[in-house]
């Protein structure tokens, strides 16, 4: 029987795999640290990424980019809630002296524009 080689490099994919018993194991090394947060928008992709696509989900994983990516779409969501936040309470008038005057008319507000900005963020970045 022929000797199977201790490592071989797979073109189609780009990986590399090791021998371990008779199996060949995808040789995944872990990326370079990057300690930033994927947060709540990157968990959320994730969970999406997992149910609708679970091969670009474990392309990533695979090549170790994984993290960097959602990581990435993280802060973008992050900024550009922030921004909706802040054009539509502009828009809408909900100013520090709506606040002053009523609490109450100023929470409700803030409530529905950040509700609204989150189901903005959910279908321009997360949902895509």
């Amino acid at each position: 029987m022929d000797e199977l080689a201790l490592s071989i490099h797979d073109e189609a994919n780009g990986l590399n795999y090791i021998l371990v018993g008779d199996y060949y194991i995808p040789a995944v090394e872990l990326p370079e640290d990057d300690d930033r947060s994927i947060g709540k928008w990157g968990r959320m992709h994730w969970a999406y990424l997992e149910e609708t696509n679970p091969l670009l989900l474990n392309h990533l994983i695979l090549t170790g980019r994984l993290h960097t990516y959602l990581a990435n779409l993280n802060e973008q969501a992050q900024e550009r809630y922030r921004l909706i936040i802040r054009q539509m309470a502009a828009a809408e008038g909900v100013t520090e002296d709506l606040k002053r005057r009523s609490r109450w008319e100023w929470v409700k507000a803030m409530n529905s524009i950040v509700n609204r900005a989150e189901e903005s963020i959910k279908r321009e970045l997360i949902y895509t």
